[in-house]
């Protein structure tokens, strides 16, 4: 399941990633990025064809901005979570992963744990049975923290895959690794590692849905940022199907039209509060924090 990948580079390294593609695939990716699709998967600008394989296109989500905070253009983010009244915040590239909590009106990390290894790349994270576990890319670890103590790390445990997002049912930690595939896993901390305990494909009506990203568990079913595009798509979670989508196309055009953004700044960030039934989102360097609510 593992794939090549090809790396473009930046001024900042690590920027953008084409992820899980072979190189020779990598014109065909220039030509259609446009239209941000994967295997020619919902583009947000096409009306969606009838149904290839009795699954029915996703519904349109629409949504409502209640509130529009500041962000910090310094945090690659990679995981978003809200619990107990508190953002946590995971933020990646080499030598700049953190791991922070952060008051949403301000933008400003009201704690903040520099991972020290310069070789690791955050990725995701949950709060799972009251301990924080953020994934990291390439590293094949994730760590585990204490919830009311995020300075170091209390273990790390093993993970086979690539690491991109991370949720959890209540049960089982839930990852993605940036294929068409979550994986429902149980941390098995005596031997510092993770219990597989099954694997969900997500299919729309085009077929397989690669490209997943962020992630949030929200009423049973998965939110999931699709990466290198606008698209946060609603998994249900007993057939993998894909059953909604939500468009974020303008956000930032509309809201922050004098802050550009920098190549690879892209929506990445789903946060959800249970008791305001609000979603909070941003992107990766992005200047500013949404938060809105679902219209259906």
């Amino acid at each position: 399941m593992m794939r090549r990948e090809f790396a473009i580079f930046t001024n900042m390294k690590c920027f953008m990633r084409i992820r899980y593609l072979p190189l020779v695939a990598l014109f065909f990716l220039l030509v259609s990025v446009s239209g941000c699709n994967s295997n020619g998967n919902n583009d947000a600008n096409t009306p969606d064809t009838p149904a290839s394989n009795a699954i029915p296109p996703p519904q349109p989500i629409t949504f409502t901005v209640d509130a529009v905070y500041p962000h910090d253009t310094g945090a690659f983010t990679q995981g978003l979570q809200f619990y107990n009244g508190k953002l946590y915040e995971s933020t990646g590239l080499e030598q700049k992963s953190t791991l922070r909590i952060v008051d949403i009106k301000t933008g400003v990390s009201e704690k903040k744990y520099l991972v020290p290894d310069p070789k690791i790349f955050g990725e995701g994270l949950t709060i799972f049975n009251n301990k924080i576990y953020q994934l990291t890319w390439e590293n094949l670890k994730i760590f585990v923290y204490n919830l009311t103590d995020i300075s170091k790390p209390i273990q790390t445990l093993h993970w086979k895959l690539q690491g991109w997002g991370i949720t959890n049912d209540g049960s089982c930690l839930i990852i993605s690794d940036g294929s068409d595939k979550l994986y429902y896993v149980r941390p098995d901390e005596e031997k510092n590692d993770i219990k597989m305990m099954k694997i969900l494909s997500i299919t729309d009506n085009h077929g397989p849905l690669d490209s997943l990203n962020e992630l949030e568990y929200i009423n049973g079913n998965i939110y999931a940022n699709r990466w290198l595009t606008n698209d946060i798509v609603k998994i249900d979670t007993s057939s993998g199907h894909v059953v909604g989508r939500i468009d974020a196309t303008g956000l930032l055009d509309q809201y922050a039209p004098t802050q550009p953004v920098t190549d690879g700044a892209v929506l990445n960030g789903i946060a959800y509060d249970s008791a305001t039934k609000k979603l909070y989102i941003t992107g990766k360097l992005w200047p500013k924090m949404f938060e809105i609510h679902l219209n259906n």
